[in-house]
């Protein structure tokens, strides 16, 4: 813990009030943190908050990715991995393909199958429901985590029915959570100019309530770096912690940077550290109903994501397995990383590195 002596210079001191007295962050707070460049002063607050919550664990899970079609009816200027039906790379696996995919990780022992993929134009909800009963029944002990709010929405919509209903249903069959992906930023202005086909983020909202209602957990996301401002940033965070104030649904805030390498806004800049370092600094402080702040290193890059444990963060993802999207749009990081990796990872920040399953319940394994 920080004593307050070391913080009483700042300008932030009354914010640091609040941190230290448990109080929750406003609007004008949000505001303030971003315009600020006491970055290490943030970083100590959001520590403060991470080791109130976690201790000095940090988490990984053992998990692969599954990224079923690259097909889909949208066209998002900053998406580089979507194709239409016709191109020469798109790609759709079957079940079958699915199943080898996951028996390759489940076998080293993966407690997770995270499953995303395009909105293709012609799949009805059935195939998406065969995907998750045939997984399920093949390996009945690993969790699936899969299909964002954006997927769901559209099952819903091609299959003409509720998303209640289109959740249920994937639920019955074995779906065990959904990811946070598709939020993007829920500005309207943004995504009329960004993203004008894909769900809105009203809509997004409203399918995380539906999914938590159900029983079905799942993570959140914000997509930064791209045209969005402070306002914006600030204004969606606000809008994930009131809905975690009502249903307890969410597991864990994962800011997500923008790669603009083969996207429609390939002029842009990749993130600077700074900012990476805020938006997970600045998510926990604001996320006080939040007990995890992930980085995923895929995104952040390996070192970058270390440095994020005094940040605020306390989870680093896992070992991925193989991961498409961010690199279709020139990641360079690792598609994977060992057990090994990780743990040596975490250890070298002085953290506690521990397995969990998706739900955060901590895994000991006895050899």
């Amino acid at each position: 813990m920080i004593s307050t002596q070391t913080l009483n210079s700042t300008k932030l001191y009354d914010i640091q009030e609040k941190v230290l007295d448990g109080q929750r962050l406003g609007y004008e707070d949000g505001i303030k943190l971003f315009e600020s460049d006491e970055i290490l002063t943030i970083g100590r607050l959001a520590n403060i908050v991470r080791e109130r919550k976690n201790k000095n664990n940090t988490y990984y899970i053992i998990n692969r990715h599954i990224n079923y079609s690259n097909i889909c009816k949208n066209s998002c200027k900053f998406c580089a991995f979507s194709r239409d039906k016709d191109e020469s790379d798109a790609y759709l696996m079957s079940i079958e393909d699915i199943l080898n995919k996951a028996s390759q990780v489940v076998q080293d022992g993966a407690t997770e199958l995270h499953i995303v993929g395009g909105l293709h134009p012609e799949l009805g909800l059935d195939f998406y429901v065969k995907m998750i009963s045939s997984l399920h029944e093949r390996f009945p002990n690993v969790h699936l985590q899969a299909f964002t709010a954006v997927e769901i929405a559209h099952f819903a919509d091609i299959s003409g029915i509720t998303i209640h209903e289109t959740l249920r249903e994937l639920k019955n069959a074995g779906l065990g959570s959904l990811p946070g992906g598709g939020a993007e930023v829920f500005s309207p202005s943004i995504r009329e100019e960004l993203c004008p086909e894909k769900l809105s983020g009203e809509d997004w909202l409203k399918t995380m309530r539906e999914a938590h209602h159900l029983g079905l957990r799942s993570n959140a996301t914000m997509l930064y770096g791209h045209i969005e401002g402070n306002e914006d940033r600030v204004s969606h965070l606000l809008r994930l912690r009131e809905l975690q104030d009502d249903t307890n649904g969410f597991m864990s805030f994962i800011p997500l940077a923008f790669h603009p390498k083969n996207t429609d806004l390939k002029g842009f800049s990749n993130t600077t550290g700074i900012l990476d370092l805020k938006m997970f600094a600045i998510g926990r402080l604001m996320l006080d109903n939040f007990d995890h702040i992930k980085a995923f290193w895929i995104m952040l890059g390996v070192k970058l994501a270390q440095v994020s444990l005094s940040f605020g963060v306390d989870d680093i993802d896992g070992t991925v397995a193989e991961e498409k999207i961010t690199h279709s749009a020139g990641a360079e990081t690792p598609e994977a990383l060992t057990v090994d990796e990780i743990e040596s990872l975490i250890k070298e920040t002085g953290r506690d590195p521990v397995e969990r399953d998706t739900l955060y319940n901590r895994i000991i394994r006895h050899n």
